[in-house]
This record gives structure tokens, C-alpha cells and sequence, in this order.
């Protein structure tokens, strides 16, 4: 019999397994087909933003001291999402690419949607996953980042961005006037120069060369040698292609995330190439109740920078006076994100505040604002 102490676990947990609802709207653009192939884009980015606006935000935090033992339903949540996202995947693109009431339009507005899922959702509870001591939910991460050819982002995320956030040596701080059209390209390509760097670097201090079998660089290659693989076997040429849409999409959905999360905000250069250490104010905190939901909790991003080995459950979210607040949940952010006018118009300012709450006596920023060359000269402090 189930004690009313279990069940209260699994009620608080459950607003939080609301990603699953998206799976059987993929399924039914799938068999209906026009412009049913773009209901979960629709519902995820409109739908979720909406139903922020009615729900409004939520400031209660959890006891950070929480048992592991009482968080198990937050916990399989996210391990149970793997097997669902890869058969749903790999069953949609053997179905589809037999399915002959839906055209190639279709078929490719059917793959945005799944790139939506296995972006906003895959990439977000493998970055819950990864971020665990568990060698299974490290696993069960790097099968995630596999499906969308994104693997090389857990070495990033872990040995990178949480090292250097805020400072020129991290690629995925979007610098202060730096539109996404420009930070997308060169995140691309400078994630993927640091994070194999960060893993030769590893080896060498224990005195190994990168070739040793101990690179994880390997087991990437392998593990998405093998969803490649699969897509061309269930699908032809044709699924190899969709999956190619859905992996596209889904780190397009990641590195919008991305350049939201941290756009602007620096750390203070101490001098001697040091900055101060990573507090609540380096990233951009939203407390929308319902994304929230939708994104386990991934909007209090100011303390899981300040807290990384917090569960997403435990993440705290902050008031105006002690995190820079986003003005709207990500639903909304990452689409204004993608129109640089609306987006410098909406963050600029509060950038600037932010500038003058947390660092008055710094009155020069241009060190701190270039985009492409970000080595600074000394700050003024």
C-alpha cells in the first residue's frame, strides 16, 4: 500500500512530467499530417508562454537539505525520458518514411518538431544527467547527446562553461551587444575546439596522450556512429536526413537556451588573469511557473551556476536584488532572441542595470563587451 508520504512525493513531482505530453502531440501530426506536423513547435514555444502569463511565477524554494531518497520520482523522471525519446525517434522515422499520406514538407516540419522535443527537453535532462555522480545517468546523458550528434556538450558544459562562465575563455557567454546570429556560428565552432582541448588537457596532466581509450571523445563518436547508423537502417537515405533535421534543430534549440542564459553578464576581472568566483548575479534567473515545469526547473539558472550539484528540484530561484531577473520565461526569450532589434531593445538596459547595480566602480566596459577577441586589457577595478 502506498503511504500517504509517497504519495505526496510523487504529487509534487508530477507538474514536472508534463514534457511527456508532447511525445503523443508528435504522434498525432504524424498521422494526420498538414499543418498537425507543427503542433508541438506551437504548443512548446506559444502555448507554454501563454500559460505563464496566467500561472505567473513562483518564488518558493525547496528545503536544499532535502534526502536523496525522498526525490526519486524527480530522479526517474529524467531516466525514464531516454528510452522514451529514443523510441519515439527511431519508431518515427521508420514510420514516416513509409507513411505515404505525408509529403517531404511535411515530413520535414514533422522532424522540426522532433528536434524541438530532443532539443528543449532531450538536451535539458541530459544536462540535469550529466551533472550527476551516478555513472548510469552520466550514460544515459551521453545516449541523449548522441541522438542529436551533440555529444562533445557534456565536456564543454562540464570542464568549460561551468569553469569559465563569465569570462572571455568561455564560449557560451554571449558577450553584451553580440547578436545570436553571430554567437551561433562561433559557438559552433569554438565549443568544439575547447571542449577537446579541455579533454587533451585532462589526460595530459595525468601524463596520458588524447589517443588514450579513456577519452570520452571516443565513446561520442561511437555512441552517434551508431544513431547514424540506426536512422540509415530504419529510414533509408531519407531517415539519415530527418535525423539530421531533428539533431539540427534540437542544438539550434540548445544554443538559443544558451545565449539567454548568460548574455551580458561578466565576471569581475581580479587581475593576473583571475576573476572572481561564480555568483547567483553571472546568470540570468526566471521564476515562470509553468516553463519551469516544462524545463525542470533550468530557468533558476543562477544558482545551478552557483550550485551545480543541486538536483533540479532543489535549484532555488532568487529575488530582483540578488540575481538579474529575466523579463519573460525562455518560451519567449529565445524567440526574441532570434530578432536582434526586439532582443537589444528588451536586454540591453537591463544589462546596463545590472552594470551599475553589481559593479559601480567600474567605469569602463569595452574589455569586457568585445565579441571576437575577448582577451582583455587589464580591468579597472
Amino acid at each position: 500500500m502506498i503511504s500517504a508520504e509517497h504519495l505526496r512525493r510523487w504529487q509534487s513531482a508530477l507538474p514536472f512530467w508534463i514534457s511527456f505530453l508532447l511525445v503523443p502531440l508528435l504522434w498525432i501530426g504524424a498521422a494526420w499530417g498538414g499543418w498537425w506536423v507543427l503542433v508541438v513547435p506551437v504548443v512548446t514555444w506559444y502555448l507554454f508562454a501563454g500559460l505563464d502569463g496566467i500561472a505567473g511565477l513562483n518564488t518558493e524554494n525547496a528545503d536544499p537539505d532535502t534526502p536523496e531518497d525522498d526525490l526519486f520520482w524527480y530522479r526517474i523522471l529524467t531516466m525514464v525520458w531516454v528510452p522514451v525519446q529514443f523510441v519515439t525517434l527511431f519508431a518515427l522515422i521508420a514510420w514516416t518514411t513509409r507513411a505515404g499520406h505525408l509529403s517531404v514538407i511535411e515530413r520535414i516540419g514533422l522532424f522540426f518538431g522532433m528536434g524541438v522535443i530532443s532539443g528543449t527537453i532531450g538536451i535539458n535532462y541530459a544536462h540535469e544527467l550529466m551533472h550527476q555522480k551516478s555513472r548510469l545517468e552520466r550514460w544515459l546523458a551521453d545516449i541523449l547527446l548522441a541522438m542529436v550528434l551533440y555529444s562533445h556538450f557534456r565536456s564543454e558544459h562540464l570542464l568549460v562553461h561551468h569553469r569559465y562562465v563569465g569570462t572571455p575563455r568561455d564560449p557560451v557567454t554571449a558577450r553584451y551587444n553580440e547578436g545570436f546570429h553571430r554567437f551561433y556560428p562561433r559557438v559552433l565552432r569554438e565549443c568544439l575546439l575547447s571542449s577537446f582541448r579541455a579533454e587533451r588537457e585532462r589526460l595530459a596532466r595525468k601524463g596520458l596522450p588524447w589517443t588514450h581509450p579513456s577519452n570520452p571523445f571516443f565513446r561520442y563518436w561511437a555512441l552517434q556512429a551508431v544513431m547514424l547508423l540506426l536512422a540509415l537502417a530504419l529510414g533509408g537515405w531519407a531517415g539519415l536526413g530527418l535525423f539530421l533535421v531533428q539533431a539540427g534543430v534540437a542544438v539550434w534549440q540548445l544554443e538559443l537556451v544558451n545565449y539567454v542564459e548568460h548574455y551580458g553578464l561578466t565576471r569581475k576581472h581580479l587581475g593576473g588573469g583571475k576573476y572572481e568566483r561564480v555568483l547567483p548575479q553571472h546568470s540570468w534567473n526566471a521564476a515562470h511557473r509553468v516553463s519551469n515545469w516544462l524545463l525542470i526547473n533550468l530557468q533558476r539558472h543562477s544558482d545551478h551556476h552557483y550550485r551545480p550539484d543541486r538536483r533540479f528540484p532543489l535549484l532555488q530561484t532568487y529575488s530582483e536584488a540578488q540575481a538579474p531577473q529575466l523579463p519573460h520565461g525562455y518560451p519567449v526569450m529565445t524567440t526574441a532572441a532570434m530578432i536582434p532589434s526586439l532582443w537589444r531593445r528588451m536586454m540591453n538596459p537591463r544589462v546596463r542595470r545590472w552594470r551599475e547595480m553589481y559593479y559601480p566602480e567600474i567605469t569602463d566596459w569595452s574589455a569586457y563587451d568585445k565579441a571576437r577577441n575577448p582577451m582583455p586589457r587589464p580591468m579597472p577595478r
